[in-house]
Formats: C-alpha cells, sequence, structure tokens
C-alpha cells in the first residue's frame, strides 16, 4: 500500500523537526532494535516532518563510541529517521503533485539538514560519476534528489524513484565533541517492492544554533563478486 504524507511547512530546522516530533502525537511508534539484547525500545512517538514513523525503521549499533560533547546517540538516531522520512515525503510528493512541489520540498530538506551554510558538505551519492561525482553544493544536492537540472544533465532524481520505506542499519556510531560519524546499510523499498540496499557513511556538525547538520554523506552499492 502506497502512503502519502503532508510536511508541515513551517518546520524549517533540524532543531524544530525534533520539537514538532514532540508536539504531533500519533498510534504509531518507532522501535529501534538494541543489538545482540534483541530488546525493542521506545525511540519516539508521534511522526518527523509530520509523516507516519512506519515508513522508517532503524537498528542500533553493536557499537557506539562516545567520547563526550553534546551529542547523544538519541540525537544521531532522529537525524537518520528524518532523512529517510524525508525521501519517502519527496517521492510520494512528485507522485501526486509533480516536479515543482518535489523540488520545493528537496530544497527544504537540503537547507535544514545538511551543512552547505557551513562550507562544502563532502557529499558522494550512490548513482553519481565523474566529472559530477562529487556533490559539494546545495546546487548539486538538489539536482541529485530531484534531476531537472541543465547543469546536471545526467541526474535523473533519485529521489523521485516512488520510494516507501528506508531501513537504516547501523554498523557502528562515533560521536566526540560536535562531531558524530555513523556507518552502516541503507536498504530502500519501491512502490513495486523492489528493495536497494547501500553501504552509507554520514557525518554530522554541531552548527552555531546546536542543530546537528549533515556534513558528510558517502554512499555506494555494495561490492559483489
Amino acid at each position: 500500500m502506497k502512503r502519502y504524507f503532508a510536511i508541515n511547512t513551517a518546520v524549517t530546522s533540524m532543531k524544530a523537526w525534533l520539537a514538532y516530533i514532540k508536539r504531533v502525537r500519533s498510534s504509531n511508534f518507532l522501535v529501534i532494535h538494541d543489538g545482540d539484547t534483541n530488546m525493542f525500545k521506545t525511540l519516539i512517538t508521534g511522526a518527523v516532518l509530520g509523516l507516519s514513523v512506519g515508513a522508517v525503521s532503524l537498528a542500533n549499533a553493536n557499537n557506539v563510541t562516545h567520547l563526550g560533547g553534546d551529542i547523544t546517540e538519541e540525537q544521531v538516531l532522529a537525524a537518520q529517521q528524518a532523512w529517510g522520512e524525508a525521501l519517502v515525503n519527496i517521492a510520494n510528493t512528485y507522485e501526486s503533485d509533480g516536479i515543482e512541489a518535489a523540488s520545493e520540498l528537496a530544497q527544504s530538506v537540503i537547507e535544514s539538514a545538511y551543512g552547505y551554510e557551513m562550507g562544502p558538505v563532502l557529499f558522494k551519492p550512490t548513482l553519481a560519476a565523474a566529472p559530477q561525482t562529487f556533490r559539494t553544493t546545495p546546487e548539486g544536492a538538489l539536482a541529485y534528489f530531484v534531476g531537472h537540472s541543465d547543469e546536471f544533465p545526467n541526474d535523473s532524481g533519485f529521489a523521485l524513484k516512488g520510494w516507501q520505506e528506508v531501513t537504516i542499519d547501523n554498523a557502528a556510531i562515533f560521536i566526540s565533541g560536535d562531531t558524530a560519524m555513523t556507518m552502516g546499510n541503507v536498504s530502500i523499498l519501491d512502490s513495486e517492492g523492489n528493495t536497494t540496499m547501500v553501504d552509507k557513511t554520514w557525518g554530522y556538525q554541531l552548527d552555531d544554533e546546536g542543530e546537528l547538520r549533515i556534513v558528510l554523506h558517502h554512499s555506494s552499492l555494495p561490492f559483489t563478486e
């Protein structure tokens, strides 16, 4: 069954997203698999960006290194949750409202979740090729997610491919000071029931407002012989 979501357009920052989560009430909840303990716990109730949290599931990393600082593991997981929900919402917005609405939403997500205001973001998408492999500018990121760019003519719009569910399985999380890094697998289910899995690394930095921003995003297909 396809999921159709509506974004609260007033939510324009990661801090606002997390505050929005606390305000929303829903019968759905996000569960996190706690590694070897095989126990489930509720991370948050409600929704991210006004979306059903059932569209994204996360697995706690067995290995979490925390060397101090203000960032918590829960903040990192919430940032991953928000990214996955946004990807699904862009896909559904494109299907229901067209490319203009999907592009506006993608632009808002990039401005809110990524750290392009800090400087170039180390973004290497899964399906980007030379000479445009690395998307260090917001324009390059937007073109990758929604295509329709004369500057990036080979981009077909990764976020427009009918994505319905995102599963994030963290291999490890590293937190130190104002930075956090994650590495693991991300599996994305499309509307035809096909799953694409990628190896993904995210790096986060707290900005001057205390908001968690993506400053590193590396994605690649798993190696096969």
